[in-house]
């Protein structure tokens, strides 16, 4: 399977006439954040294949609309979930099955002003304890947690900088030592230059920036 990674830059690699040839044999697209919703629209509608995604701390334009609180979210006369109205699909602190592959996602940086879609350590702890039910029905029915677990935000030490907005988070540590996934995918973090570490192993997981595109090539089947 060839997944197609993307975070926090607008690539003219993908948002070109030649996305088809570029990208036709890409199975799976993953957006770790920073992404205007129109551009993800624009990928759904070149490839017709699957997109699911997380935000960011920035590009928050819609943000609302995927509040459990926001009046629209759920449409009660159709049953119809917003997260799949805009042709990607919404995983932040949610599990889903694509084919073969177990993802979760969890979106937001580190608090650094207040502002919308940043947590705490601690409040990035909860949205992680929220996410296992699911998990351990996955591991009993499934033979594993999960496979892929898509943030925006880095975890704690890898990849990330020394200030607050892009430190970070200490409990995707524990959640990666525990629940073992095989690839955890953010973004958040830019890379300027091309000798910058991309991808680092950490136990069974590897972490890899998606910052502009990524390809990730698995083994797995969709």
């Amino acid at each position: 399977m060839k997944i197609l990674c993307i975070s926090d830059q607008i690539d003219p690699l993908v948002y070109s006439n030649s996305i088809k040839e570029r990208f036709a044999d890409v199975d799976l697209i993953l957006s770790a954040g920073d992404l205007p919703l129109d551009y993800l629209d624009f990928i759904v509608s070149s490839l017709n294949k699957p997109l699911f995604f997380v935000f960011g701390n920035h590009n928050l334009k819609g943000f609302s609309r995927f509040q459990k609180g926001f009046a629209g979210h759920f449409d009660l006369d159709m049953n119809l979930d917003y997260s799949y109205a805009t042709g990607s699909v919404h995983i932040a602190s949610r599990i889903i099955k694509e084919g073969s592959l177990i993802i979760a996602g969890v979106g937001g940086s580190m608090r650094y002003n207040n502002g919308e879609n940043q947590y705490t350590n601690s409040q990035m702890n909860w949205e992680i304890i929220k996410l296992i039910p699911k998990l351990f029905f996955h591991k009993i029915f499934h033979g594993r947690y999960l496979d892929i677990f898509l943030t925006h935000a880095s975890p704690e030490g890898i990849h990330d900088k020394d200030d607050l907005c892009h430190r970070g988070f200490r409990a995707f540590l524990w959640f990666m030592r525990f629940f073992k996934p095989k690839y955890l995918i953010h973004g958040h973090i830019h890379l300027y230059d091309l000798s910058e570490v991309r991808t680092t192993k950490y136990h069974d997981t590897l972490v890899i920036n998606a910052y502009s595109h990524f390809i990730l090539e698995t083994e797995d089947s969709l």
